[in-house]
């Protein structure tokens, strides 16, 4: 009886020390997606028949290719390009997007990306007000 608790106590420890080790090598790989320089600019004032242009830098901090499978504005207002080939390990990129100020007023606009990253669709925001031309 007394072998067969000891027993049961060895194995619960070494599970328990298992699982440990589990949970530590998880910690220690990247995280899987993108690393944004950031996901909002603001352009503030802008003169109302003038395009504005802005970059969004990412970097790719996993241990796989990152592909952007789309870029979709949610307007026809704005344009974006992106890299269509693999972004690397370790390596960034940009996203350019170029917003047509015809109308005035304030404005915010969102551009869906989609890519093989763990957390999926994320939403770039451009904002700002459009002035009447002095």
């Amino acid at each position: 009886m007394k072998i067969s608790s000891y027993l049961l106590v060895f194995c619960i420890v070494l599970l328990a020390g298992f699982s440990g080790a589990v949970n530590a090598q998880d910690a220690s790989n990247p995280v899987s997606g993108m690393t944004w320089t950031t996901t909002t600019i603001d352009f503030g004032k802008i003169e109302q028949g003038k395009p504005v242009s802005a970059e969004f830098e990412f970097k790719n901090p996993t241990m796989v290719p990152l592909i952007i499978s789309s870029v979709r504005p949610t307007c026809g207002c704005t344009v974006a390009d992106y890299p269509k080939e693999p972004v690397e390990p370790g390596k960034s990129g940009k996203i350019a997007v170029t917003f047509n100020a015809a109308s005035s007023g304030v404005f915010t606009k969102t551009i869906m990306v989609t890519s093989n990253a763990t957390e999926g669709n994320t939403a770039l925001v451009i904002k700002g007000e459009v002035v009447p031309k002095n």
